[in-house]
């Protein structure tokens, strides 16, 4: 086995979650002789060439770890012969939220009665008797997210029918949805580690002055004992999506049942090592050198 491997972050922004995941890998495959270095998309120019095939600046590599959302890139390097983790599709899948709950339908699993707006052309206004056939089949307040967004952002509370003409006018041009509020989660939810469909880390995220319980949006994570119901669920999801690396944030409904909210193919690790004491990056590490012999 080739002794380098790759990890493809974004070529315009590098946050600090995603750096210190790539530095942990990096700590973490080295007792297995591997050298993960850290690689742009751009940097990697990859290019589909004058006879169809796919060039880039990749050299024969154990594996890449895939810590961007550019599909584009992410397939190209695919069909150039590395293997991804997450594989492009998976990536995919849990970028785009419609998508995620589309994949992880009928296959019973709980989640919030969820509205796509139909596909708009020409960018025109929204009939507003559609727009309030949403809020009587969701109530107020309803939560309205945009399809691609990570770490609580584009994700909003609307009060009311107003709220929603506004928002649905502002951001027509924009993928989005619409869901029923899980007003029993107010603040707080579940994050759950996956690697390889079997759980590896868990905590309770919290926040007491917003709805989102997200750490970017100011919650805070707790060290609890997670449901075995939970567990279940977060492995349910990221099998189904055939996710190697996943972390599935999971909403509290009345009497604790869980419901899906969302799931994530690069969640970062900082915040879960901190709160659980867990080594997730050694788990990860470890999986990867199994699956990439």
């Amino acid at each position: 086995m080739p002794k380098k491997a790759y990890a493809i972050v974004n070529q315009h922004r590098l946050y600090p979650g995603v750096r210190h995941f790539q530095e942990r890998m990096k700590e973490a495959l080295a007792p297995y002789g591997i050298d993960l270095s850290l690689l742009r998309t751009g940097d990697a120019f990859i290019k589909i060439e004058d006879d169809g095939s796919i060039s880039s600046i990749l050299s024969e590599c154990a594996f890449v770890l895939y810590l961007d959302k550019d599909r584009y890139a992410a397939y190209a390097l695919e069909k150039q012969g590395f293997r991804l983790f997450n594989s492009p599709r998976s990536i995919e899948l849990c970028d785009d939220k419609m998508m995620t709950y589309l994949a992880l339908s009928c296959l019973h699993i709980d989640m919030p009665k969820t509205i796509a707006p139909p596909l708009n052309y020409t960018f025109e206004e929204t009939d507003p008797d559609y727009l309030k056939r949403i809020g009587d089949e969701l109530g107020f307040p309803l939560v309205a997210k945009l399809n691609y967004g990570s770490l609580g952002n584009n994700v909003f509370l609307l009060q009311n029918l107003d709220e929603l003409i506004d928002f649905d006018a502002k951001s027509r041009q924009k993928p989005r949805l619409y869901q029923r509020f899980i007003a029993s989660s107010k603040g707080k939810d579940f994050r759950l580690i996956v690697i390889g469909g079997k759980f590896v880390a868990g905590m309770m995220r919290y926040n007491d002055s917003d709805f989102r319980s997200n750490v970017a949006q100011g919650g805070k994570g707790y060290n609890v004992e997670i449901p075995s119901s939970y567990i279940e669920m977060a492995e349910k999801a990221a099998t189904a999506l055939k996710l190697d690396y996943a972390g599935v944030d999971i909403l509290v409904g009345i009497d604790g049942k869980p419901i899906l909210c969302e799931v994530n193919s690069n969640a970062f690790i900082d915040g879960i090592e901190k709160t659980t004491g867990i080594d997730v990056a050694s788990h990860y590490a470890a999986y990867l050198m199994k699956k990439a012999k």
